[in-house]
């Protein structure tokens, strides 16, 4: 590790900064104090690129939700402010940072099996840096395992300190510590105006809302990410039009449960009050207001929550995308009960009704769930009889993991054996009526958001529609960012080949 007390020698004698202030004028509020140790990390890794002839690389490996993704972005943001550049691969960073999930267990297998395989590379060289933050490491014996077992790890932190990375970082740089834990039980602020380097440069997603208060039986998120806590319409309406200036043309507002936005407002500081006029109706439709923005979407909606009201907001801008994913996660009033979800199987249905009565042309997709402790095979049955009455775009099928310290952890479990059939019977029926209903587009020309050059296909490019299937279709790097017709020639359960016209 670089030599602090050399640094401090070096900055003196080139006038950079004084000793004194690295050590004392230390700003405390934020953003100005990440801001602050962002120039002190660049100092130090100024200094190595000096000693080292090439700046040093990063990777950061993002698992889970589009939430931890926007985070991300936000990590990199800070991480090429400070000095470091992208690496190709963690095998070829001198600094990895892993984003963690912890929805799955197997999200935490997957975590151990990269630390380990980075473990001898870390012991050869004396100037590599791992870190771990996210949902994962809100679980307080999840970070004592790291601690003892993985001690080479230098870097660990949570949920609600993710923009202190450059604080963090420093303290490691500077060799005051061998590893720095930080994990904070609860968020302290909201600090959002820090370095982003988003994964387009045409579309980005929005964070509106932080945590959720609904505590489903079967969910580690209210633990990892705390209780809801939202951004004020000021703060995401001032993000979307600085964005919609820098030629943003898509927005995905984000959020654990994006209609319960509005229940309080998280201040720089503190809680502000809710404003009982202003909900996520009203965020949606002031977003579709500004200029230069062509394409709004949402994620996630509850089906508890959703109103009729957000359904009126979506028919009247043609901006919305038509396309809603609505959590389903089981088909059985029972089941929901014990999921702690607050619908019936017929509040859903009458749901399905509602938004299908609003928008004929509407893309549902969803999340289901199968092997949740006690469930029957009667269960399973009112679940394929969801799928086959939503018909559902597409559905993210799962199978129940256990997550220490949620209520569902305690109930007795089913086999593994006839969860695996359950399973397998559950996704062939959303692969029959998945792809029947993405389908129906065939021979239609549709607005696409073109995204990237297609890797499999030469001379084709791959875009997107608003109800959020693929199309890929013959064209050039120079359509990528722009909107333009496609005609769909086939269809191929979930995604298109079309022909732009």
């Amino acid at each position: 590790m670089i030599d602090i007390n050399e640094i401090k020698e070096n900055q003196i004698n080139d006038s950079h900064i004084s000793s004194q202030e690295i050590e004392v004028n230390v700003p405390e509020n934020e953003p100005v104090r990440q801001q602050y140790f962002m120039d002190r990390c660049h100092e130090i890794i100024e200094d190595y690129i000096i000693k080292n002839g090439k700046a040093p690389g990063y990777y950061v490996a993002t698992f889970g939700c589009q939430m931890n993704a926007h985070d991300s972005e936000k990590l990199i943001g800070i991480l090429e402010r400070i000095g470091y550049t992208e690496a190709a691969s963690e095998a070829e960073a001198d600094f990895v940072i892993y984003n963690t999930c912890t929805v799955r267990e197997n999200a935490n297998q997957k975590l151990y099996g990269h630390l380990g395989a980075l473990k001898k590379k870390k012991e050869s060289s004396k100037d590599m840096l791992i870190g771990i933050c996210g949902c994962m490491m809100q679980q307080p014996e999840i970070v004592q395992h790291i601690k003892e077992s993985y001690r080479f790890v230098d870097l660990v932190f949570g949920t609600f300190n993710f923009y202190k990375l450059a604080e963090l970082l420093y303290r490691r740089l500077s060799g005051e510590e061998s590893q720095v834990v930080e994990v904070l039980a609860a968020p302290e602020n909201n600090v959002e105006s820090l370095p982003e380097k988003r994964k387009f440069a045409f579309k980005s997603g929005v964070n509106i809302m932080y945590g959720c208060n609904n505590f489903c039986t079967y969910c580690i998120v209210p633990y990892v990410r705390g209780r809801e806590r939202s951004r004020t319409p000021e703060d995401v309406l001032s993000e979307v039009k600085c964005l919609a200036e820098q030629g943003y043309v898509e927005i995905m507002l984000l959020g654990q449960n994006v209609n319960s936005y509005g229940v309080n407002f998280l201040g720089e500081s503190d809680i502000i009050a809710a404003n009982p006029d202003y909900g996520f109706p009203e965020l949606l439709d002031d977003v579709c207001k500004i200029d230069g923005i062509k394409r709004v979407r949402f994620m996630t909606s509850h089906p508890k929550d959703l109103s009729d009201k957000l359904l009126d907001v979506i028919v009247k801008n043609p901006k919305i995308a038509r396309h809603i994913h609505l959590p389903v996660q089981a088909g059985s009033t029972r089941v929901l009960r014990e999921m702690n979800r607050r619908y019936t199987k017929d509040d859903y249905i009458a749901l399905v009704d509602r938004i299908r009565d609003k928008l004929p042309d509407v893309s549902l997709t969803t999340d289901i769930m199968v092997g949740f402790p006690g469930e029957t095979e009667e269960d399973i049955q009112d679940t394929i009889d969801v799928i086959r009455y939503a018909r559902y775009d597409q559905a993210f099928t799962f199978i129940y993991s256990v997550r220490t310290g949620t209520p569902a952890a305690k109930m007795e479990q089913l086999p593994e054996d006839l969860v695996n059939e359950r399973f397998g019977r559950v996704l062939e029926v959303v692969r029959e009526v998945s792809g029947e209903v993405s389908a129906r587009f065939e021979g239609q020309t549709k607005e696409v958001l073109v995204e990237t050059v297609n890797d499999h296909m030469d001379g084709y490019v791959t875009g997107r529609m608003d109800n959020n299937l693929l199309v890929h279709f013959p064209g050039e790097s120079s359509l990528i960012g722009k909107f333009v017709n496609v005609n769909l020639k086939e269809a191929k359960g979930f995604y298109y080949i079309g022909e732009m016209v």
